[in-house]
């Protein structure tokens, strides 16, 4: 029974692994994000409405709305695949899906802000 709960415990680490290897998603924390996005050529994306755009965002970002989908997967199409694109939303949830989203449309690095806007202590 022993050797049985070891293989699974092993075989699971291993697919494990492999699955994360292969996720082109990463969450970042804001100290991170920020960080990563000090770079002033970057993919930088705010998926929210515009009225919450409106009222406050990251500084250089792009607004395409998650909920026009036509909208949205047009103006990603424009971005560059091959290029690191920075994502967020108000909590992260919206942009969690806009990453799913974006894996499927072919993005390959996709870094998402942890909490959302609502969680981004370097407001002005």
């Amino acid at each position: 029974m022993k050797k049985i709960v070891l293989i699974i415990i092993i075989m699971s680490s291993l697919f494990g692994a492999k699955a994360q290897q292969n996720n082109s998603i990463k969450i970042l924390a804001a100290s991170e994000f920020n960080e990563a996005i000090s770079n002033n050529n970057i993919q930088l994306v705010d998926v929210r409405t515009e009225q919450e755009f409106k009222e406050g965002a990251i500084e250089g970002a792009l607004n395409i709305d998650f909920f026009q989908q036509e909208k949205f997967s047009e103006e990603f199409s424009k971005l560059d695949k091959k290029e690191a694109v920075y994502l967020y939303c108000r909590s992260g949830n919206r942009s969690q899906q806009a990453a799913a989203k974006l894996q499927e449309m072919g993005f390959s690095q996709i870094y998402d802000l942890q909490g959302g806007y609502m969680g981004w202590p370097f407001k002005n």
